[in-house]
């Protein structure tokens, strides 16, 4: 039974999602070509390239198994997905956004007729009708910032992943309206039909995932030392340890530890008598 996935064949999630794959085991083999699709190293797992604002409607009407897009597509579209992992990347987020020199500083400061022009029509209209607002929506398809400079609108709803495009553009936050970041979803009927594949291709992502920001920890040091080394380095579940094949009394000690923390665990284990000390990459940690 084969499975085909959608994921963005281009914009600031294609790139990261393609690397994704490849560290899962989920490897393209015709990432160079950008043909609509790509066989991977999995025999029955296929990529279909596509629009990222697209990939929420292919998957909830069956024309892809799997995906991988921002959640504000997703909820844009209100597409019925199933939403298996968020992936910790692309984090963004819709706002509501005003002229820095403007009188609006809260939502409460929209009068009646003002015209808010967006790329999330959907989205800003639920927001509006939460809060009450009477306003009008015009739909723009890009350079959104531009709006309230050209006449076109008073405010704008944009997404925004550092605030820089905003300021440059003289724009203020004025209220958040969704917190973004890249989601894998599924069809329902799929994921019934081709669980297994389908919890396969998850595990392997997960794994990625799990493994962002550890590192491992391996070293050498004297049995009467390793209650200290064990205080230093707990890891995930406990450091393993293991006996090292000599008549010195040496034991092998290795444990998950974020990578944050790395720098403070090297030295205080080397305090408590640690030799040999190995710092090592993890690709994946499948839990």
């Amino acid at each position: 039974m084969k499975i085909k996935m959608a994921i963005p064949s281009k914009g600031r999630i294609s790139e990261p999602t393609i690397r994704l794959l490849e560290k899962a085991g989920i490897g393209l083999k015709d990432t160079l070509k950008r043909r609509l699709f790509s066989q991977t190293e999995h025999p029955n797992i296929e990529i279909m390239f596509t629009r990222a604002t697209d990939i929420p409607e292919f998957v909830a009407d069956g024309a892809a198994d799997l995906g991988i897009t921002g959640l504000d597509l997703i909820m844009e579209r209100g597409s019925k997905v199933k939403i298996l992992e968020d992936l910790k990347f692309g984090r963004a987020k819709l706002v509501l956004a005003a002229p820095e020199d403007s009188n609006i500083k809260d939502p409460e400061d929209i009068k009646d007729g003002f015209i808010i022009a967006t790329e999330f029509p959907k989205l800003t209209t639920r927001y509006l009708e939460e809060k009450g607002i009477n306003a009008e929506i015009v739909e723009l398809s890009g350079s959104t910032e531009i709006a309230p400079f050209i006449g076109i609108a008073d405010l704008i709803v944009d997404l925004t992943s550092t605030g820089t495009t905003l300021k440059m553009n003289h724009l203020r936050v004025v209220d958040t309206i969704l917190e973004s970041s890249v989601k894998l979803i599924t069809n329902h009927e799929s994921y019934h039909k081709k669980k297994k594949l389908i919890e396969e291709v998850r595990t392997g992502i997960r794994g990625v995932i799990d493994a962002q920001g550890k590192k491992l920890v391996m070293l050498n040091v004297n049995q009467d030392q390793l209650e200290a080394v064990k205080r230093v380095m707990p890891g995930m579940t406990g450091p393993t340890v293991s006996q090292v094949l000599s008549d010195n009394g040496i034991v092998a000690v290795h444990a998950v530890v974020n990578e944050k923390d790395v720098f403070k665990v090297v030295n205080e284990l080397k305090r408590v008598g640690a030799k040999d000390i190995l710092v090592v990459p993890i690709e994946r940690i499948i839990q």
